[in-house]
């Protein structure tokens, strides 16, 4: 039985994206079949997040040299939680939108001239964009512990996430920004190296999240009979 102890995790940045890309190198047929089908199935309306989510098993399921099957992306045995957080994540944007909503019809009555709206408006999307950020990267961790750990209930996916990323949030967010660059890369290639550059976004997710897991967690079986021994 795995049961999950959270805490602040030794994030390791530059050991998740070199890992990512040896196992996309090494599977790259059957892990570039299943990104294929975590596109498709991200078309699925509120399924774009299980999807990315069944991609993770996948690996860790490839990874443990198990039976892992492409066609298992399209199961739906966490689609209940990650429906849960798309509607928090959709009513919580909505909810900081309404400013501008209110705002906008006041400037563009303004006749291109600055009002008292437009110097609060400015503000207010800075405010905004780096509150997003912050939640983005509390919440970094919460497909882990969701996918690969089983947990079903959003506010304790949350408050796991939260500890898990403690002291964490910069070099989670420059692992971020640099795998979103790799990932562009295949631009470079006529859009063609677009097909590794892509998978290797998730893989390196991947790696990041299995790492997390283990460090956070133990197997109660193999524990009770490591005590056995002595």
């Amino acid at each position: 039985m795995m049961q999950i102890n959270a805490k602040p995790v030794n994030f390791k940045l530059g050991e998740y994206i070199s890992k990512g890309y040896e196992f996309l190198k090494n599977n790259f047929g059957g892990l570039f079949g299943a990104f294929l089908l975590t596109i498709l199935m991200s078309i699925i309306p509120f399924c774009s997040f299980l999807a990315v989510g069944n991609f993770y098993k996948y690996c860790r399921d490839l990874r443990a040299g198990k039976q892992a099957s492409a066609g298992d992306i399209f199961n739906f045995d966490d689609f209940m939680p990650y429906f849960i957080l798309q509607l928090i994540l959709i009513g919580g944007i909505l909810l900081l939108y309404i400013p501008m909503i209110i705002m906008m019809p006041i400037m563009a009555n303004n006749n291109g001239e600055p009002s008292t709206a437009m110097i609060f408006f400015i503000p207010y999307m800075i405010i905004l964009y780096i509150a997003l950020v912050i939640v983005c990267l509390k919440g970094f961790y919460m497909p882990a512990v969701i996918s690969l750990g089983g947990v079903k209930d959003i506010k304790t996916a949350w408050n796991m996430s939260v500890t898990m990323g403690k002291g964490n949030l910069l070099s989670i967010f420059l692992f971020t920004i640099v795998i979103s660059i790799l990932a562009q890369l295949g631009i470079l290639a006529c859009g063609i190296g677009l097909l590794f550059t892509l998978p290797l976004l998730y893989t390196s997710h991947y790696f990041a999240f299995e790492d997390a897991m283990q460090q956070v967690t133990y197997d109660e079986i193999k524990e009770i009979g490591s005590k056995n021994e002595f």
